[in-house]
């Protein structure tokens, strides 16, 4: 069935640039003014800022994402004992050793949203207000109704490193701390002082449905210390091509907040933007929504506009997340739209890491891939833009999406195979290259690959000295090359698992579990090793 394109002609949506789009329907579609829902603003007990600026949509006159403020608050049409807190997901602070953020939804209008924090689940201390932060979808008449959604954001900053903290979230009418509500009651934890062994997971591609959960419950097994969402989250817009003609149902959301919720409410879900994470009708650039959901650190070249750019260090990996969006020749819909300054940024963060004093490994991730034979094939505009950077600063481990299966690369140096790093091997990234992982089997409908191409994966190793694959070019045309560095292929929902050592002998153990469990590609990454 073809796709409406609710209002815009085709010929001329495919001519507007996303911001165009969302101009074109701001003056035709009928506006409803986003409810201002209560909340405090408090010093730097709130996360977050103003949603205003190129992809927050904050306005409320427009479609979008609109703060909360204590001189805006709304009286909810229920009693706030009736209003259960859902959804709760964890992101890292800006330092994860003393830094968390916690979000959480609310399915109707609340007053006085907080956070009560302890260090045991029956000694909850006082309360840390919150900010709620409204989502406003329009109706479109014929298409679906308006949805009107409530986000709730605590920034807990002043943590004591390496200590479990026990937490729960309320508004008033309803306190986590009374008896009650006890097994509302989550905790987590703050990243150590002195690097040790930690494991963090990684996968992309989610959506919702029991693939999806599953890949949830395998997670939570290898427990890690948090968690990389390298996009594509929940398919609200599964269209995918960022245009205001892409369909879209904005309480998909909702499924998958809950869904994941019983690993995000103690495992920090550190995502990025895929191209089904565009949403046209909250901004210019498609990215007020992920601004009202999620609280993520303010560590990138501009977290109002570009909200799945940031970086951390956790022990003794640096981390950096990347908005593919902003580089990619398949999905132009925000091609160039930092005009530049994404990459300049990363260049920048790239050599502060490789500086830093007790970073001894950099991940990174985003969501088009680099190096992937699978349906998709490799962006162009990746490896443009940002493969010469991985290469100069010998990055040591790229972990992509989009491909729906699971993917690694041997080690690639200067576009060729440094090294050949079979299951079970090992690679050095000063001397061999950078390895590149393809985790999209979060859940979402498998892909496959080239016609011919056998998988090859632990226990079922097919080599072999070539297989097929596409590159999109910025023409969008897609020439077909024949690829050596393609070492594992699997067919199948998976999660990745890395262990980071530090001390006397530091590495990488990356290992990647199908969703029994069951180990399908391990390696290691030793740098002068």
């Amino acid at each position: 069935m073809e796709t409406p394109d609710f209002g815009i002609p085709p010929r001329l949506a495919a001519r507007l640039s996303m911001a165009e789009q969302h101009a074109y329907l701001r003056s035709r579609l009928s506006r409803r003014r986003a409810l201002v829902t209560a909340g405090m603003v408090a010093g730097g007990a709130v996360a977050g800022g103003a949603l205003t600026g190129c992809g927050a949509g904050g306005s409320p006159d427009r479609p979008g994402a609109s703060r909360s403020s204590a001189s805006g608050l709304a009286a909810s049409p229920v009693s706030g004992a009736a209003v259960v807190p859902f959804g709760r997901h964890l992101a890292l602070g800006d330092d994860p050793r003393t830094g968390m953020r916690v979000s959480w939804q609310v399915p109707a209008p609340v007053r006085g949203p907080y956070l009560r924090l302890g260090s045991r689940p029956d000694d909850l201390g006082g309360r840390t207000p919150a900010e709620v932060r409204a989502l406003n979808t329009p109706e479109l008449r014929g298409i679906r109704a308006a949805v009107e959604q409530y986000y709730v954001h605590a920034s807990l900053t002043g943590l004591l490193p390496g200590t479990t903290y026990y937490y729960g979230v309320g508004h008033e009418g309803l306190d986590p701390a009374d008896p009650a509500h006890r097994a509302t009651i989550s905790s987590f934890r703050t990243a150590p002082v002195t690097p040790g062994t930690f494991t963090f997971t990684a996968f992309g591609d989610q959506g919702v449905g029991e693939a999806a959960a599953a890949g949830g419950r395998v997670l939570r097994g290898a427990d890690p210390a948090f968690h990389l969402h390298a996009g594509d989250l929940c398919y609200a817009n599964p269209t995918g091509r960022g245009t205001a003609g892409d369909t879209y149902d904005a309480t998909h959301w909702d499924l998958f907040l809950k869904q994941n919720e019983p690993v995000a409410r103690s495992v920090p879900w550190m995502v990025t933007t895929g191209n089904h994470d565009m949403e046209a009708w909250y901004s210019p650039d498609g990215y007020g929504g992920h601004l009202a959901r999620f609280s993520l650190p303010g560590t990138g070249f501009d977290p109002r506009s570009a909200p799945g750019v940031y970086s951390f260090v956790y022990g003794n990996v640096g981390v950096i997340a990347l908005d593919a969006n902003d580089v990619s020749y398949e999905i132009p819909a925000n091609l160039g739209c930092t005009d530049g300054r994404q990459t300049a940024w990363l260049a920048r963060r790239l050599r502060e890491l490789r500086a830093a004093d007790g970073v001894e490994f950099v991940v990174v991730f985003f969501h088009h891939c680099a190096y992937s034979t699978s349906s998709h094939g490799s962006d162009g505009g990746v490896r443009a833009e940002w493969v010469p950077l991985f290469a100069e600063h010998r990055v040591d481990l790229v972990i992509n999406g989009h491909n729906h299966v699971y993917e690694r690369t041997d080690a690639i140096r200067d576009g060729e195979v440094g090294r050949a790093v079979p299951i079970g091997g090992r690679t050095d990234p000063v001397r061999d290259g950078t390895v590149y992982v393809t985790a999209g089997g979060g859940g979402k409908d498998l892909y496959g690959f080239p016609a011919g191409t056998p998988e090859s994966y632990a226990g079922h190793v097919h080599d072999t000295e070539s297989v097929p694959a596409l590159r999109w070019t910025r023409s969008r045309d897609t020439p077909q090359e024949r690829v050596e560095w393609s070492r594992v292929r699997y067919r199948g929902f998976s999660v990745l698992s890395v262990t980071a050592h530090a001390g006397a002998s530091p590495r990488l153990e990356v290992t990647a579990l199908n969703h029994e469990g069951e180990r399908v590609d391990a390696f290691e990454v030793r740098r002068g090793g």
